[in-house]
């Protein structure tokens, strides 16, 4: 039988494994919650460890915290940021209580810890208790939400870098097929002369776009409530103390976090996390999008369109010898998916908020980080196993176009549109060209018709050739 001991708490006395670092009331929440079946992710374990530590220090500067005590606990704050429990802040991410059963495990593992530093025994609590020292002056309300804006911060940190290279790497794409003239499509369906350079400048721009946004929106997640402890009115907090604990914090992380001015409004409201999860869905648009759009480039390789080669990353079939699916493609697409619907979930628990708390901040925490850890992978992924090794096959390009009627748009200027439409019928029921037609007919000469049939006419900025005379 595992060895056990014994705490109690307002309810009664329950059996804590006796080699815990966690205490009663982590495990009566383990009782309590085995929804999700996943612990809270470790960004917000981090970054709530590392709220403790501008607490301790702050309340120590005031006097409410002996230097000794308040070192030990320090120390185990610093142990937890580095994963040393890991096995120990075991609570569901899916928790009632608004986060209190996280912030009740963390405080008994960092107790437990100090206490043993401190040469006591885990679970005695004599020299390091988890409410008297380690949540001096704090509440769940004010360090979860706190934490969690710490945490989503170096998220978005992490998804800008990824952010960075994948525009990049698309950037250096563009520049490697500027000159591969392609058919260009609207609603499936031929449309007229493009480059696969355009088509990877196109993505580029829409991830700079999604860089750009997610850099803005950290001044979104910047201003915490800590202080205001249980609805923001800062009640058994010392006035000093709730004036300071925001620029140890700001020390401490290294973050340009600032006290709400009002911490009444901050603690029941949580629309910046919205807005940020907003964000995050937008640039999931793109990532579908541009991965999509591969996809499609990429598909046969024979019997689809075949213009792009995406690297071999994996076999692709069981039963049918040398078939290699995009995978990458189809694994960011879904990290997309999964980010658009964590936005649902995010916005479900904002909106669930009631008059001076909102209870659902675990599930909010949950999609969010998710999502930024999602996201980030994906991009990462998508440019190490696909982006940098794709290959063009112009040939393939160059026989879409030419078998296609897209270049008949390019003599409309010349032409004029109801010639040009006649011409396209024609070349659809004849098999012929649109440049032999045109030829047959007289209607431009052979240097007419490659002044505007030739890929940097078609494909250029509009045209600037003065609009010629058709041959008489």
């Amino acid at each position: 039988m595992d060895r056990v001991r014994i705490e109690s708490d307002s309810l009664g006395e329950y059996a804590v494994p006796a080699q815990a670092w966690y205490g009663i009331h982590t495990a009566r929440a383990l009782e309590n919650f085995h929804i999700l079946g996943q612990p809270v992710a470790i960004d917000l374990v981090a970054a709530m460890a590392e709220v403790k530590i501008a607490c301790a220090r702050t309340n120590t500067e005031l006097g409410y915290l002996d230097a000794e005590r308040a070192g030990a606990i320090v120390q185990a704050c610093e142990k937890v940021i580095a994963g040393e429990f890991e096995n120990d802040i075991v609570v569901d991410a899916l928790q009632g209580g608004a986060g209190t059963s996280l912030n009740m495990n963390l405080n008994e593992v960092i107790a437990n810890r100090a206490e043993v530093l401190l040469g006591g025994e885990r679970g005695q609590y004599l020299r390091v208790h988890p409410l008297d020292h380690v949540n001096l002056h704090q509440s769940t309300n004010d360090v979860f939400p706190t934490a969690l804006r710490i945490a989503a911060i170096r998220g978005l940190h992490r998804l800008e870098h990824a952010l960075v290279a994948l525009q990049t790497a698309l950037q250096d794409k563009e520049q490697a097929f500027a000159a591969v003239v392609k058919l260009g499509r609207t609603q499936l369906q031929d449309a007229c002369p493009t480059t696969l350079g355009a088509s990877f400048a196109a993505w580029a721009e829409a991830i700079g776009r999604d860089r750009w946004r997610v850099f803005k929106c950290e001044e979104r997640l910047r201003v915490v409530n800590l202080g205001g402890t249980a609805i923001g009115t800062g009640l058994a907090a010392p006035r000093e103390y709730i004036f300071r604990v925001v620029e140890r914090l700001r020390e401490q992380t290294r973050l340009g976090l600032a006290r709400a001015e009002n911490l009444v409004e901050a603690t029941q409201n949580t629309d910046a996390f919205v807005e940020v999860s907003g964000i995050l869905k937008a640039h999931s648009v793109n990532l579908f999008k541009i991965s999509s759009d591969l996809r499609l480039l990429a598909s046969g390789p024979r019997g689809g369109l075949g213009e792009l080669r995406l690297p071999a990353v994996q076999v692709g079939s069981s039963l049918m010898p040398g078939k290699v699916n995009p995978v990458i493609c189809e694994a960011v697409a879904q990290a997309a998916m999964y980010a658009m619907s964590q936005d649902m979930a995010v916005t479900l628990a904002a909106q669930s908020g009631q008059l001076e708390l909102n209870a659902f901040l675990p599930l909010l925490a949950h999609g969010l980080l998710g999502s930024l850890n999602v996201l980030t992978q994906a991009c990462i992924s998508l440019r190490e196993k696909c982006v940098l090794g794709i290959e063009a096959d112009p040939d393939r390009c160059k026989e879409h176009l030419e078998n296609s009627l897209g270049t008949a748009t390019a003599l409309v200027p010349v032409l004029g549109y109801e010639c040009v439409a006649e011409l396209a019928h024609e070349a659809r029921r004849t098999g012929e060209s649109i440049r032999a037609l045109v030829l047959r007919r007289g209607l431009l000469s052979a240097v007419q018709a490659d002044q505007y049939l030739c890929a940097e006419a078609m494909t250029s900025l509009g045209f600037r050739a003065a609009r010629a005379e058709p041959v008489q």
